[in-house]
C-alpha cells in the first residue's frame, strides 16, 4: 500500500475511500426510513412524522458514512488519534442520533398486520428486554470501551481488516443499545426515570477518562505498529494524542448528551405542571371514549387484554404507541359510522 500524504483537514474532507457495503446498507436504511415517513403522512395527514425525528436519524447515517469513508476512515489505520476519533463517531455520535429518530416507532406506525404485530412482539420479547436493561447496557458499554482499547484486541484490529470492520459494527450496536433506554422513546419495556438516566449517562464518563488516561500513560507503544509513514507524530506521541481524544472528546460528547437530557427533563416537568386539571380531564375523557369504543372479541376483550376493571390510561396519545393506535382506530370507527349515517336521506 502506498504511503498516504500527511494528514490535514483538507485531506480528511477530500480523501474519501468508497466502502460499498457501508454505502449500500445506509442507503437502504435511509430509503426504508423515508418510505415509512411518507406512509405515515399518507395514513395520518394531520399527524405526519415529525422532522425532529427524521433529521437526527439521517444525520446518524451520514456520521456512519463520514466515519468509515471520509478522510477519518482513510487514515484510521495510519494515525491512532484519528482511529480514536472514528471510534467516538461510531460509538457516541451516530447511535444517539439514530435513537432520536425512533425507527422502531416509525415502523410500528407505518406497518400493518401481520408485520405490525410481529414487530411489537419482538420489541416486547424477553431477549430484547434483557438486551435493553439499563444495567446490561452500561456494563456492555464499559466492557466495550475498555476491552477494545486496553487489551490485545487492538492488535487484531490492526492486523486483520475483518476484525476492524467487525469492531465498527460492535460500536454501533453497543452504542445504540446503551443510548436506547437512556435517551430513547421507543416502546421497550424499560421506562427509566430522568434522575436515573442522568446517573447512568454520567457514570460512563469515568470509563472514557480511565481508558484515555491509561493510553496516555504508556512510555512505549504496546500495540502492533500501524501503517508505515514518514510524517506526523511518533508512535508514542500518537498513542498519547489518541488517549486525549478518548478522554476529552468522550467527556465532551457525553456532557452534551447529559445537558440535552436535563433540559428535556425540565421542559417536561414545566409542561406537566402547566397542564392543569383541564388537560387531565381531556385525557380521562379520551381514554374512556377509546375504551368504550374498543371492539370485543380476541383483539378487544378487556379480560384478555388485562384491562377489565382497570382505570383508563391517562397517557398522552402523542407519547404512547398503543394509545395512538387505539385513538386512530377510534377515529376510523367514528368516520365509518358517520358515512353510514350520512347515506340516510
Amino acid at each position: 500500500m502506498d504511503e498516504l500524504p500527511p494528514f490535514n483537514w483538507s485531506e480528511a474532507a477530500t480523501n474519501w475511500q468508497f466502502a460499498p457495503v457501508v454505502t449500500a446498507f445506509t442507503a437502504v436504511v435511509a430509503v426504508a426510513y423515508l418510505w415509512g415517513v411518507l406512509r405515515v403522512r399518507r395514513r395520518h395527514p394531520r399527524r405526519p412524522w415529525p422532522l425532529r425525528r427524521t433529521i437526527p436519524f439521517l444525520l446518524g447515517l451520514l456520521v456512519i458514512n463520514a466515519a468509515t469513508q471520509s478522510g477519518i476512515g482513510t487514515y484510521d489505520d495510519t494515525l491512532f488519534w484519528d482511529h480514536m476519533i472514528q471510534h467516538l463517531m461510531l460509538l457516541m455520535i451516530a447511535p444517539p442520533l439514530l435513537v432520536a429518530g425512533q425507527p422502531v416507532t416509525l415502523l410500528l406506525h407505518a406497518s400493518r398486520n401481520p408485520l405490525h404485530t410481529g414487530v411489537k412482539r419482538i420489541v416486547r420479547s424477553r431477549p430484547v428486554a434483557w438486551l435493553t436493561w439499563p444495567g446490561f447496557v452500561v456494563a456492555a458499554y464499559a466492557a466495550t470501551v475498555v476491552g477494545t482499547h486496553l487489551t490485545g484486541f487492538m492488535n487484531l484490529v490492526t492486523g486483520y481488516d475483518a476484525v476492524h470492520e467487525a469492531e465498527h459494527v460492535l460500536y454501533l450496536v453497543v452504542g445504540y443499545l446503551y443510548f436506547l433506554p437512556l435517551i430513547g422513546r421507543e416502546p421497550i419495556k424499560w421506562k427509566v426515570s430522568y434522575p436515573l438516566r442522568l446517573f447512568l449517562l454520567f457514570i460512563a464518563m469515568p470509563v472514557d477518562a480511565f481508558t484515555g488516561v491509561v493510553l496516555g500513560s504508556y512510555q512505549t507503544d504496546p500495540f502492533v505498529p500501524m501503517e508505515p509513514r514518514t510524517w506526523g507524530p511518533s508512535p508514542v506521541s500518537d498513542l498519547h494524542e489518541g488517549g486525549a481524544v478518548m478522554w476529552i472528546g468522550g467527556a465532551a460528547i457525553m456532557f452534551v448528551v447529559i445537558m440535552v437530557t436535563f433540559f428535556q427533563w425540565t421542559r417536561e416537568t414545566r409542561s406537566s405542571a402547566a397542564m392543569g386539571w383541564l388537560e387531565a380531564a381531556r385525557r380521562v375523557s379520551m381514554a374512556e371514549r377509546i375504551a368504550e369504543s374498543s371492539p370485543a372479541g380476541p383483539a378487544g376483550d378487556p379480560a384478555r387484554n388485562g384491562t377489565q376493571g382497570a382505570s383508563p390510561r391517562l397517557t398522552d396519545v402523542d407519547e404512547d404507541d398503543d394509545q395512538l393506535a387505539a385513538y386512530n382506530a377510534y377515529l376510523t370507527r367514528i368516520n365509518s359510522h358517520g358515512s353510514d349515517g350520512g347515506s340516510v336521506g
